[in-house]
């Protein structure tokens, strides 16, 4: 098994990733990023971006490849597909294992992101793949001339469901409240556009179908009426839960499982920083992960700096 040292190793290879690893190799430290997936994290699914500064609209892919090649600039080095055993952020040196190698770090930056929560209703994991999906860029163009719900009301759910209009003839959005949490401009696109019908004060049941969804169960809160709804394909957006199966319970978290970090994005550990979406946070955008993940850097090099010696 191959073994790596490095001063800093990031975990995630998102938005918060990359800025921690830009700012951290900066410092002069030895800086590598571990993801099981492919670098991008989550904006790489971004249909586009409205709200990032510098760029009135851009894709989200788009977007993470200029992170990527800032951070290539500086030497990053980038361990992708890493299929992640174990985390032991209590011992010291701290260590990452993945099925091929095991990494050792002085420090370690969390910046593993958050993943869409589940509606927890029957029928949701038997149909995933076959009418249920949690990416709308991805799956979109499934439901071309076909009925598609949408659960949610904050910005994800309701910016989705303008694009599915793209291919869907017809989308409703199931809100459990009777009044979007969407940034006022997202609400005011959405309520001009004739495809998108809102469904308030309604939570879903059940999902249901053959060998495809065709249906989702809704009830009404308020009045606890409980209705069929003929729909081809659902699309949850009812926030997110921290990524953090490897983590959990070496360090202080909120009752949802984020990670508490000071300003300094330093954690319960020392040595061990939190950045991005993982961490509790009051807004969790492109934006303020890049900055979780400059602060984090620099204090995590400032942590080293700290230490006896320092491996450039």
């Amino acid at each position: 098994m191959q073994v790596y040292d490095f001063d800093t190793v990031i975990l995630g290879g998102g938005p918060a990733g990359f800025s921690a690893g830009i700012y951290a190799s900066r410092g002069a430290v030895s800086t590598a990023m571990i993801d099981i997936n492919m670098m991008g994290g989550q904006p790489s699914n971004y249909l586009e971006l409205e709200n990032y500064p510098g760029f009135s609209a851009i894709g989200g892919f788009e977007l993470m490849e200029k992170f990527e090649e800032h951070a290539d600039k500086f030497g990053v080095q980038k361990f992708p597909m890493q299929e992640i055993e174990k985390i032991d952020l209590l011992s010291n040196p701290k260590i990452i294992l993945t099925k091929d190698a095991e990494f050792r770090a002085k420090t370690v930056i969390i910046a593993t992101g958050a993943s869409p929560m589940k509606l927890n209703v029957p029928g949701e994991k038997e149909f995933v793949g076959r009418g249920v999906s949690y990416c709308a860029v991805c799956d979109g163009a499934f439901y071309k001339n076909k009925t598609v719900a949408v659960v949610g009301g904050g910005n994800a759910a309701v910016e989705e469901a303008m694009y599915l209009t793209k291919f869907a003839d017809k989308v409703f959005v199931i809100h459990r409240r009777d009044a979007l949490r969407a940034d006022k401009i997202v609400q005011e696109r959405a309520f001009k556009n004739d495809k998108i019908e809102f469904v308030w004060d309604s939570v879903v049941k059940e999902i249901k179908g053959d060998e495809l969804v065709n249906s989702v169960v809704i009830e009404n809160v308020k009045t606890g009426a409980v209705t069929d709804l003929s729909v081809n394909g659902v699309f949850p957006y009812i926030g997110m839960i921290p990524n953090v199966e490897y983590i959990n319970g070496q360090l202080e978290q909120d009752k949802g499982g984020f990670i508490m970090t000071d300003e300094t994005m330093k954690t319960s550990i020392d040595g061990v920083f939190a950045v991005g979406d993982v961490r509790h946070t009051p807004l969790r955008q492109v934006i303020t992960a890049a900055a979780d993940g400059a602060v984090g850097a620099v204090y995590a090099v400032k942590y080293l700096e700290t230490l006896q010696e320092v491996t450039v």
